[in-house]
């Protein structure tokens, strides 16, 4: 699965990242739920792909997120979500940025498994039984003592999956992952655990499996910096080369463009060409050069001439 980034995994990013096949479902960046019930406008802009049956242009599931703590607000949006053609209700009780935190949301929530609890019980209870709702969380907030009490809430409260993030709140994005701390919340469950964290490669996703005991992943930073890395996990194809790459960029450009204000979607390709230097030299030289660019169409024009 293709884990949500917020502030880089967008509707055209989702795009470009399943373009090469292998990632079986995406989960939106977080739709912020606070004490009201969001107008539709929110969802399309979050979820653009709601309007071809929330799914990518190749053909990949798309589900839902919701932040927030207050659960007949998180119901009532729920079921809004369900009613614009979600295909599936995701709950984020992992985010750890401060202003989430601070506002009652995200990783927070981990302090608290009965409200875990009361949260997935309400959206359950208002999306229609053929969606699935489904809960991602952290190991904790500071410490991992909660854990199991967390997991077992989803479990209980009605959630069809649990995705794990093998760190704290406090561990942040810092390596490693824990992932020997996943078996126990995995046996302790009846529902599939997801582990996720530190999946850079096809050698960390099986390392992953034999340690955490998991079946299923979702990766975020792993596929941002190699586009071709759910494919080449599954054997579909060999690892993907910086030629077969430039067309993607230049794509996710033109996307940016047409999307996104010119002094902002020159941004994006480079926060997009920082994680791709993880893996392919030719995107730090690339970089070099696009880095002084403001405008989005120059950008855009020094990608086709490298093409």
């Amino acid at each position: 699965m293709l884990a949500p980034m917020e502030g880089v995994v967008d509707h055209t990013m989702r795009d470009m990242l399943t373009f090469f096949g292998g990632i079986d479902r995406c989960v939106t960046e977080f739709i912020r739920v606070t004490d009201t019930l969001l107008p539709r406008r929110t969802f399309y802009r979050l979820c653009p792909e709601l309007m071809q049956g929330c799914k990518t242009a190749n053909g990949t599931p798309i589900y839902l997120q919701l932040l927030g703590s207050d659960p007949q607000a998180m119901a009532d949006n729920a079921a809004r979500a369900a009613e614009l053609g979600a295909l599936g209700i995701d709950l984020n009780f992992g985010c750890p940025a401060k202003t989430v935190n601070n506002s009652d949301g995200g990783a927070a929530l981990l302090r608290t498994p009965d409200r875990i609890y009361k949260v997935v019980q309400a959206v359950r209870q208002a999306t229609p039984g053929h969606i699935p709702v489904t809960s991602k969380m952290r190991l904790g907030f500071n410490d991992t003592a909660l854990a199991l009490e967390n997991a077992l809430a989803c479990n209980d409260a009605g959630s069809a999956e649990l995705v794990v993030h093998a760190r704290t709140k406090t561990d942040g994005y810092k390596p490693p992952a824990y992932w020997e701390q996943l078996p126990a919340l995995k046996e302790a469950i009846n529902i599939p655990l997801i582990a996720n964290g530190e999946i850079w490669n096809p050698n960390d996703h099986q390392r992953c499996m034999s340690v955490s005991g998991c079946m299923d992943v979702m990766i975020g930073r792993g596929l941002v910096a190699n586009p071709g890395l759910a494919a080449q996990i599954k054997q579909l194809r060999a690892p993907l080369q910086w030629p077969e790459i430039i067309p993607l960029l230049i794509r996710f450009q033109q996307h940016s463009v047409e999307n996104y204000e010119s002094r902002y979607s020159a941004n994006r390709l480079k926060q997009w060409l920082s994680y791709l230097e993880r893996n392919y030299l030719e995107a730090e030289r690339l970089f070099t050069i696009i880095k002084p660019i403001k405008s989005g169409n120059d950008v855009l024009k020094v990608l086709q001439n490298h093409h």
